[in-house]
This record gives C-alpha cells, structure tokens and sequence, in this order.
C-alpha cells in the first residue's frame, strides 16, 4: 500500500489575479516543502468569490449591480489556468474558478496537474443570490487521478447528502470540498470560533467522511471579500470522521500524510456503510403528498454559502 500527502488551504483571495498567481505559487511552494501530493485551494481564487450573496429582497438595481461586479470568466484551457498548470509540476492541485462555457458561466472546481487539467465539477446547489450570476450543473463524477480516485464538491453541495453519496458510489476514495463558506451575517458571534455557519461548516465535514467512508480535504476561504467574512478552517477528515489536521479560522495549511487504502479498508472493514446501503427501501423521487418546500424566505441571509 502506498502513502500519499494531502493539504488543504484555508487562504484569501480576491479579485487581483496577479495577487491570486502569487499567493497560488507561495501556497504550492509551502506544500511542495512538506512533501504534499495533493493540494486543495479554495473556490473561487482566481479572481475572487461575490461580494454578496443577496437576498430574496434585492431589487432590480440591486442584482444588476452585483452582477457588474463578478470575477472574470475563465475558460479551461485559457492562459490563466495555464500559469496554474506550470507552477503545479507533479503536485495534484485543485481550485475554483468562474468558468466561461460559451455565453454561460458556472462556478467550477478544477483538478491540474503540470501535464494540463484533468477534471472539472460545475456547482450544483446555488445558495440563494448565486443563481443569479452562474448557471448550475446537474452531475458529481468521480475521476481517476495520480492519488486515487477522487471526487469534488463546491461549497453548499456539501449540504445535501446525495452529492457526496453520489461520489462515494461513483468509487472515489477521497472527496475534495473547495469553498467560500462566510460567517453567519445575522445574530453574528464575537469570536469566529463561535460562528454558528463556522459549525456547519465543521459537522458537514465530518459527517459526510463518515457517511462515505471517505477521506473528505475541505478547504475554505479565509478573510473578507465585499460583505463577507470567510470562516477559513480548512481540514482533513479520515473515513471515520476523525479531523486529522485544520488551520483553525485565520489562513494557513492542514497537512495529512495518509495510506488511503489502508484507512478505507479498516473503516469500512468494521462498519459496512456502503455495502449494506438497501436502495429498494429509499424514496429519492417525490410522489403525491410528500413534502413541497415553501418559496424562498425573504431573509437578508441565505441559509448557507
């Protein structure tokens, strides 16, 4: 069985790309110091996150102007990702990017290597506001890689269970979380370490490595961008659940040298969550009288990032 290096960066970005190139190059050369095989950067750094999230009140003048101020559109085999190719070599490094597909633009986590891209996954739960300025994807695919078969998630998709189930059935052995996952703007804690969107952030981790029995490598934003204050800690999660590293809230690397096979088949030799799933007894499709949510609520806060 073989060992491989994870990191995960809890790292701020913005909307200078210059900025973005340099702190990308310095947060490569940290990792590349410790041996790392694996690097995860954040959504959204080659040009930053939104400066909101919005509301279900905005008005018109309100989502125009948000939607003035994006990051810039990349496409996937533009020179920008090109820079990132170069600066890579060996090291595995994934990282978010708003991606120009044509007239539409998704919000997209990108897998590279020296050798070019090898896999992309488009966002598909939007929290509220998002929408408005990128489209949404409809699949998770798990792809091979020179550490294993890996799978990515974006942020909010890390709320619904399906996505990173989808994944794990999908065969990945490690699932990669990139976010921009802010502060809770309403009822806000004093100390960052108290958030209570900070707390989700955490539990989505954890649980969802051990529903999947997955090593899952969160990684987060760190600072402020516009309205939001990012709540960092980056981390990563063994199969059953353990955090085996974390940056805590402020910027910072979490490192893990980890023998994957090996963990994957202790966890799951002792619980059998995968194999002893009963798909016949699950009600994934709505049928008359199941539960029809409400319309958005006219909150000034989006339930998560």
């Amino acid at each position: 069985m073989t060992s491989y290096t994870f990191t995960a960066a809890s790292a701020e970005f913005g909307r200078d790309l210059d900025a973005a190139y340099a702190r990308i190059a310095g947060l490569i050369d940290d990792a590349r110091a410790v041996g790392t095989d694996m690097l995860v950067l954040p959504e959204a750094c080659l040009g930053g996150y939104l400066p909101s999230l919005g509301s279900a009140t905005d008005d018109e003048e309100t989502r125009v102007r948000r939607s003035a101020n994006l990051p810039p559109a990349l496409e996937l085999d533009g020179p920008e990702l090109g820079r990132v190719v170069a600066l890579a070599g060996d090291m595995l490094v994934l990282l978010g990017i708003r991606e120009a597909a044509g007239p539409i633009t998704y919000n997209t986590a990108v897998a590279l290597t020296g050798d070019g891209v090898l896999a992309t996954h488009r966002k598909v739960h939007q929290p509220l506001g998002e929408n408005l300025c990128y489209a949404a994807s409809d699949s998770f695919e798990a792809f091979d890689s020179p550490v294993g078969r890996i799978g990515m998630l974006i942020c909010y998709d890390k709320a619904f269970p399906e996505a990173s189930r989808t994944l794990a059935l999908d065969g990945a052995e490690v699932i990669a979380a990139l976010s921009a996952w802010p502060a809770a703007r309403t009822a806000t804690a004093a100390n960052l370490e108290d958030d209570r969107w900070k707390k989700r952030f955490d539990l989505y981790d954890q649980a969802r490595a051990l529903d999947n029995q997955v090593l899952w490598i969160a990684s987060n934003q760190a600072g402020t961008f516009g309205s939001l204050r990012f709540v960092g800690n980056a981390k990563i999660v063994g199969p059953g659940g353990d955090v085996l590293s974390a940056t805590g809230v402020g910027p910072g690397l979490a490192t893990a040298t980890v023998d994957v096979q090996r963990e994957l088949a202790g966890t799951r030799g002792g619980m059998y969550a995968l194999r002893d799933r009963r798909p016949s007894a699950y009600r994934l499709e709505p049928v008359l009288g199941d539960y029809v949510p409400s319309p958005q609520p006219s909150s000034t806060e989006p339930s998560y990032a």
